[in-house]
């Protein structure tokens, strides 16, 4: 440590409180304002709101340890030991590795033609029809015709699996009326993950069997097994639908930008890294410190709990060029929507597969998007939506 250390400032906010998690933007733009860290004294953690620090935490995984801090609660702290989402080192590269064969670009590309095939139906379905709920009927249907036979995992339960997902994000805020309302639900879905162990029920043929394998090459104990299970239930299902479900929105709104779209669907997986910058799925998830720490001079002790704020820092001002306006021509490579480092999201290839072959299967059909009386999901984590009414008017 410098002797020259800095006090850090507190802000009395309550990032989840429904008006900051329906409008949030105006708080994270404060929070960077004043400073690369802010103490949160409703929370009593210590944010990270800007870019610069944000990414140096996410590489710095010897520091910032998920173990016993990457839920803003200790009690789902301590629910989730074990799991690859809390573990760190050594032991989360050996955890993530069970499965990780399966989620490489190489591996997943036999699949494209199959994801292609299924956005083709689904979006050609939608447009004959003109009006549909971008959340449900597109979104969640595409997720829903391809992760759960990716996953290997049984009929019986899928109908569970986006309000399980919803569920675990919300049980990973602090511990507020929300996520005491999510408890039982999430219970639910480890109940699903223990049977899909004890029962074997998993099909060789998905990535869920690759944790059945490691149970029997006894790599894994049953607990843990069923911790990856639930690990590869839910970050598989929600980035994919609030990313699409937003870039709807978003292009609704831009119908500039579905015009360049239109002319050169080349921009698509730019425009999705876009996407995911401006209205990351994601907003936060916590940290450990390990270690007695400086960020921007100012000392986090060993112990506290620092909030890694991916959605404030995906639009700091000193990181982006004009960071509010959403352009599928800016190059958005550096963006924090799938996190970043050894906890980066371990299905994003899956989640640019299904997306990319949906929004290309839109532009071949979508003149322009109008959308009307949209609802935002009120949610700790995830920034959703829990309806997108939408009209598709088709091209001429």
């Amino acid at each position: 440590m410098t002797s020259a250390t800095a006090p850090v400032p507190v802000d009395e906010v309550d990032l989840y409180a429904e008006s900051a998690i329906l409008e949030p933007y105006g708080h994270y733009r404060r929070l960077r304002d004043l400073g690369p860290v802010v103490y949160l004294k409703r929370h009593g953690v210590y944010a990270l709101p800007r870019y610069e620090e944000t990414r140096a935490a996410l590489t710095d995984d010897d520091t910032f340890r998920n173990a016993g801090g990457v839920s803003l609660n200790d009690h789902y702290n301590n629910l989730i030991l074990g799991s690859t989402f809390a573990s760190d080192g050594d032991e989360h590269a050996r955890l993530r590795a069970i499965t990780g064969g399966r989620l490489t670009p190489r591996a997943l590309r036999p699949m494209r033609g199959r994801v292609e095939a299924t956005a083709d139906a689904v979006v050609e379905a939608l447009v004959e029809q003109g009006s549909f709920d971008a959340v449900g009927d597109l979104a969640r249907a595409m997720v829903l015709a391809v992760v759960p036979d990716f996953l290997g995992i049984p009929d019986d339960g899928r109908e569970h699996l986006i309000d399980w997902a919803a569920a675990n994000f919300n049980c990973h805020g602090p511990l507020n009326d929300r996520a005491r309302a999510s408890l039982p639900l999430s219970s639910a879905m480890a109940a699903y993950a223990e049977r899909l162990v004890e029962e074997r029920s998993a099909r060789p043929d998905g990535v869920a069997h690759c944790v059945l394998d490691a149970l029997d090459r006894g790599e894994v104990g049953r607990d843990q097994a069923v911790s990856l299970m639930i690990d590869y239930l839910v970050p598989s299902l929600d980035t994919t639908v609030t990313g699409l479900t937003a870039a709807i929105d978003l292009f609704a709104r831009h119908p500039d930008q579905w015009d360049l779209i239109r002319q050169d669907p080349a921009l698509i997986p730019g425009a999705f890294r876009e996407v995911l910058r401006l209205e990351t799925p994601v907003r936060a998830f916590g940290r450990r410190v390990a270690r007695d720490t400086e960020i921007g001079r100012a000392c986090l002790p060993a112990g506290s709990q620092v909030l890694v704020m991916f959605a404030s820092a995906n639009r700091d001002e000193r990181a982006w060029d004009r960071p509010e306006e959403f352009d599928v021509c800016r190059e958005s490579l550096g963006h924090l929507g799938f996190g970043y480092g050894a906890h980066g999201c371990a299905g994003q290839g899956l989640a640019r597969l299904e997306t990319h072959a949906v929004l290309a299967a839109l532009a071949r059909r979508v003149a322009r998007f109008e959308v009307r009386g949209s609802r935002r999901t009120v949610n700790n984590v995830m920034r959703a939506f829990d309806s997108l009414p939408t009209r598709a008017v088709p091209a001429g």
